[in-house]
C-alpha cells in the first residue's frame, strides 16, 4: 500500500469538490502570475525555468518511509525561498500540468486538487515558514549558510504536512472511499512528517549550496543580505 497526498487520482474525490478545485486552482495561478511579475528580473526568471526543471526531475525519483511507503520531493517550499512565492507556485504548478497531461502522473479531474495541494500550499506555507524561521535565525549577522539551512529544512518539514492537511480536508468533503476522515488523517500526517524530514534536507542542501555559491540568487534572503558599499575617492585639489 502506497500512502501519499503526491498525484491525486480519477474518482478518489468527487466531481463536485473536484471542479470547485479547478477554480481554486486557476484564480491561485492568475494571482500568481501578476505577483510573479513584480519578483522575476534577470536574476530569478532563468533561475524559475531550472528550478522547474530540477523539481520535475527529482519528483521522478521516490525514497523510502516506511513499510509499504514512499515519498518524493514536492518542491514548493525550494522554489519558492529560491524564486518567491508567486513564480515557485506557478513553476510547481506547470510540473503538475506537464505530469498529468503527458505522463498520467495523476487524475485529469484532480488536476486542480494536486495543483492547490502540491504547489500552492506547499510554495506559500514553505514562504512563510522559511521567511519566520530566517528573521528569528537572522539576528545581527545576516544570514549565513547554517542559518539559511536551517530555515530551509523547517521550511520544507512543514509544508509537507501541511499539505497532506489539505487533502484530508478535501477527501473528508468529497472522498469517494470508504475509511473514514478520521483514520486517513492520523495515515497521512504520520507518513508526511517522515516524508517532510526528506523534503527539509533536499530543500535545505539545495538551497544553501546556491547560497554559498551566489546568495543573491536565493529570493528568500536578498533582502537581508549587506548592502554593498561605495567608496568615493575624494579629489585632490591642487591650488
Amino acid at each position: 500500500m502506497h500512502v501519499s497526498t503526491m498525484h491525486i487520482p480519477d474518482g478518489f474525490i468527487d466531481g463536485p469538490v473536484s471542479v470547485v478545485a479547478m477554480v481554486v486552482a486557476a484564480i491561485g495561478i492568475v494571482v500568481c502570475l501578476r505577483g510573479a511579475r513584480r519578483q522575476l528580473d534577470e536574476r530569478t526568471a532563468p533561475l524559475a525555468g531550472l528550478v522547474a526543471v530540477f523539481i520535475f526531475a527529482v519528483q521522478m525519483l521516490n525514497f523510502p518511509v516506511a513499510a509499504g511507503t514512499s515519498g518524493h520531493l514536492l518542491g514548493g517550499a525550494l522554489a519558492a525561498i529560491l524564486v518567491g512565492p508567486y513564480a515557485g507556485a506557478l513553476a510547481v504548478s506547470v510540473v503538475i500540468l506537464v505530469q498529468g497531461l503527458l505522463f498520467a502522473d495523476g487524475g485529469l479531474s484532480a488536476i486542480g486538487l494536486n495543483i492547490i495541494n502540491m504547489g500552492l500550499v506547499t510554495a506559500a506555507v514553505g514562504w512563510v515558514v522559511f521567511r519566520l524561521a530566517i528573521r528569528l535565525l537572522d539576528g545581527a549577522g545576516g544570514p549565513t549558510k547554517p542559518k539559511v539551512f536551517a530555515a530551509s529544512f523547517v521550511a520544507g518539514l512543514v509544508a509537507v504536512p501541511v499539505s497532506s492537511l489539505a487533502f484530508v480536508l478535501e477527501y473528508a468533503i468529497g472522498g469517494t472511499g470508504t475509511i473514514g476522515w478520521e483514520t486517513v488523517l492520523v495515515a497521512m500526517t504520520g507518513v508526511h512528517v517522515l516524508i517532510g524530514i526528506g523534503e527539509g534536507l533536499i530543500t535545505a542542501v539545495a538551497v544553501s549550496a546556491i547560497f554559498l555559491a551566489r546568495p543573491d540568487l536565493v529570493y528568500g534572503v536578498r533582502d537581508l543580505l549587506p548592502k554593498p558599499t561605495v567608496t568615493v575617492k575624494s579629489a585632490e585639489v591642487v591650488a
